[in-house]
């Protein structure tokens, strides 16, 4: 029995530091664990098996997905189901919200360190949890855990976490820009046993719905993740009870096994090194005007890789994630990037990774720090830049090199969380779902792709406007794509696009902003290629826009109406919408790929003909010229404009730089070799072999530099300024030998310059 002395270290034993489990887990021996399994298996016998189980887990999410009356489950798909070993491995986690199925293992390993004991796991248990120090994203991603058990024994594990409506804080929605900490927020559940018996007890149930503005929604939302375990479970038994748990758990483990030799494979082609990018937020309070620093970095030691989050600034305001966040995104971009082919089985790579984070930073919050806004900045910010410093780690293999990606749109999200009274009298609190459109990151073989969604959630889609207008108070007046939206590269980033709408059917809309990315691009470009446009709101105040519509001319900008145009802050609160107010909401579109100038001349052609790109930026950022009669391609006048680009880049350092003319060992990056001659391992440019410097320094600092605004690299970039008091930079580094552009990068004045790659070889 627990002393009363001894309460409080229980209390928060586990829960008041980001939770990191050891490589042991201490489960209790109450708790039997089934941990036999067949290893001879008949290969036709494993097909069935292991798709049967990718099919129980695909139908797992789409049962929540029909019984959940929530918009966020129906249609931005934000929940993902998972199945896990009885010491909880990943065998599949499925293709909605994925980074919410990248906690899910931390979570049931504290729930078999911290509940094995006391409650105790038992057949007919579920667990309800969403304390992100524990495993979760954010409180309002709530996830139901259940153990499945076999004559006794704990078999596996089928899980799912689903984003909520409203689980309490101090707005509605439970997103709350401004809380001072977690306790401004939403309810923390640690895992607690919900479920019992296979019945809902009823005196938690209470307690959980209690802090719900909307429990009805919330308990809609509970019983539809109740039905997807339910179902999941009851096919695994199902399974089980047809081939035998030997075999079922055979298949489980020669899943995990066989991903993790796919991921050694891969990591056998790859050199070491150490891999580091570097991004920015802002604003993580109302009245904030400062921006703060991310820092991702990769090690790579033989079959290992280490990811670290040192260098990235503490914890502030209503703008962090916690460990579990941190590693849950990084798991995103591992699995897309390098376990691709296996089917969303990640756990086999990750008997081969691990994560050291400096506690006390943004996103490795200690507690209380508030995390309820944690996905749309800190995670974001977490997860994006993983795609840069993977993809430049498996660039140095041609083998793999096709499967990079490069920082796909919506890397920050531009909230809109909105309430009042809605079209039928009744009180809402919501956020427009729209920016789940997103867009996908240039690759290097090819064009990303517009508003394609978000790569971390493959499976989504944008809503459609009549389905939003369905469900809230709003009128659209337009959604399109946004011409140069995309980052510039010889592979063009995906574009974004843009809503606007005015309230309809109530007399106005509480409205407040939750944003960061609105001043310094976090969808950056690769070796060359240009970052995508910012985040942006435009707020028209007593617009002409119901005389235009009396009159039937629709508008096809915001800037079309006339009003007065207000700048919106990224943590504004209690913005009055009025029927004649217009608001629009564009977000941040994908990173290029590439040096621009070295984009096929057709191909931009046809993006202008496709409004990708406009005129300016064809002439000014591709350097193509199009004949003014017909439209076409100057070839001649474009390759004098590209010549002349590039002499402009050397100025009077043409032609002087030194060469290395020895032996190619490595192509690092599409502008980037390592090469040897007697003057030991040298980087050079890999169109005219320019010595870059040796091995162990930083490139950057062997090139030609020149630093410049952000409007340089992306012509919808506004005034930094509105937002932040830094200055950010927009930096290129050009080959001194040719002038060609070896990377850019994103820095704020000051910062010194990023080292975003060292091999070791």
């Amino acid at each position: 029995m627990t002393k009363v002395s001894e309460m409080t270290d229980v209390v928060f034993d586990g829960v008041t530091e980001p939770y990191i489990p050891g490589p042991e887990l201490n489960i209790s021996p109450k708790l039997k664990l089934h941990q036999t399994w067949e290893t001879d298996l008949d290969p036709v016998t494993y097909e069935v098996v292991r798709h049967n189980l990718w099919n129980i887990n695909e139908e797992h999410g789409a049962t929540i997905q029909r019984l959940s009356g929530s918009p966020v489950a129906m249609y931005a798909l934000d929940l993902n189901p998972t199945i896990l070993t009885e010491d909880a491995e990943f065998v599949y986690f499925g293709p909605y919200m994925q980074y919410m199925s990248g906690v899910t293992d931390t979570q049931v390993k504290w729930i078999l360190e911290y509940r094995s004991d006391n409650p105790g796991i038992n057949d007919g248990d579920m667990f309800l949890a969403n304390d992100p120090w524990v495993g979760a994203a954010h409180q309002m991603d709530v996830m139901l855990i259940c153990p499945v058990f076999w004559e006794g024994e704990l078999f596996c594990w089928v899980t799912n976490c689903l984003h909520q409506y409203d689980i309490g804080g101090m707005t509605p929605g439970s997103f709350c820009p401004s809380a001072r900490d977690s306790f401004d927020e939403g309810i923390l559940i640690p895992p607690i046993k919900i479920i019992e018996n296979m019945e809902i007890r009823r005196d938690v149930e209470e307690m959980y719905l209690r802090s719900s503005r909307k429990p009805e929604m919330v308990a809609l939302d509970f019983r539809a993740q109740l039905a997807g375990n339910i179902t999941a479970r009851e096919s695994i038994l199902g399974l089980i009870e047809r081939y035998g748990p030997k075999v079922v758990k055979g298949v489980m483990k020669r899943v995990l096994d066989i991903s993790e030799q796919a991921f050694l494979d891969k990591m056998a082609k790859l050199p070491d090194g150490t891999w580091q990018d570097r991004s920015y937020i802002e604003c993580c309070r109302p009245g904030d005007r400062n921006t703060y620093r991310v820092v991702l970095t990769a090690h790579k030691a033989d079959q290992h890789l280490t990811f670290e989050n040192e260098g990235t600034a503490p914890q502030d305001g209503a703008m962090n994630a916690t460990f579990s966040g941190w590693r849950g995104s990084v798991i995103v971009a591992l699995n897309q990037l390098l376990c691709w082919d296996q089917n969303f089985a990640v756990g086999g790579a990750l008997r081969h990774v691990t994560f050291d984070p400096t506690p006390g930073t943004l996103n490795c919050a200690r507690h209380p720090a508030s995390v309820s806004t944690a996905p749309t900045q800190s995670m974001e910010i977490s997860l994006y830049p993983a795609y840069n410093v993977l993809g430049k780690m498996i660039y140095a293999s041609p083998d793999l090199r096709g499967d990079l990606m490069c920082i796909g749109g919506t890397s920050q999200w531009p909230a809109t969380i909105f309430r009042g009274i809605d079209q039928w009298g009744d009180r809402y609190g919501y956020l427009l779902i729209d920016p789940i459109g997103g867009a996908i990151g240039a690759f290097s073989t090819g064009d990303g792709i517009s508003t394609g969604g978000q790569s971390r959630t493959p499976i989504c889609k944008l809503p459609n406007i009549e389905h939003t207008e369905q469900t809230f108070p709003l009128l659209f007046l337009y959604r399109k794509e946004v011409p140069d939206s995309g980052g510039a590269g010889k592979y063009r980033g995906g574009l974004s696009a843009e809503s606007c709408f005015i309230p309809h059917n109530t007399d106005q809309i509480v409205q407040d902003t939750l944003s960061s990315g609105n001043s310094v691009p976090t969808s950056t470009g690769m070796m060359g290629g240009y970052p995508a446009t910012t985040n942006s709101y435009r707020f028209i105040k007593d617009s002409d826009i119901l005389e235009r519509m009396s009159a039937r001319q629709m508008i096809d900008d915001a800037d079309d109406v006339s009003g007065t145009s207000v700048t919106l802050q990224l943590r504004q609160e209690n913005l009055i919408q009025n029927p004649t107010d217009v608001y629009a909401v564009m977000w941040c579109a994908a990173g290029g790929f590439g040096d621009p100038m070295e984009r096929d001349p057709k191909s931009v052609q046809g993006d202008i003909e496709n409004l990708a790109i406009t005129l300016d930026s064809a002439r000014n950022i591709y350097g193509v010229v199009l004949d003014e009669t017909t439209g076409d391609v100057d070839l001649k006048a474009t390759e004098t404009l590209r010549s002349g680009a590039r002499a402009a880049r050397l100025g009077k350092n043409g032609n002087g730089a030194l060469k290395v003319e020895g032996e190619s060992l490595l192509d690092l990056t599409d502008t980037l070799s390592l090469r040897e001659n007697g003057n030991g391992k040298r980087y050079t440019c890999r169109k005219c072999t320019t010595d870059l410097g040796p091995q162990g320094e930083n490139y950057k600092a062997h090139c030609l530099q020149e630093n410049a605004t952000l409007d340089h690299a992306n012509p919808l970039i506004g005034d930094p300024h509105r937002f932040i008091d830094d200055t950010p930079e927009f930096r290129q580094f050009f080959c001194p030998g040719c002038g060609t552009l070896i990377e850019n990068e994103i820095a704020i004045a000051g910062e010194d310059l990023l080292m975003d790659l060292h091999v070791e070889i």
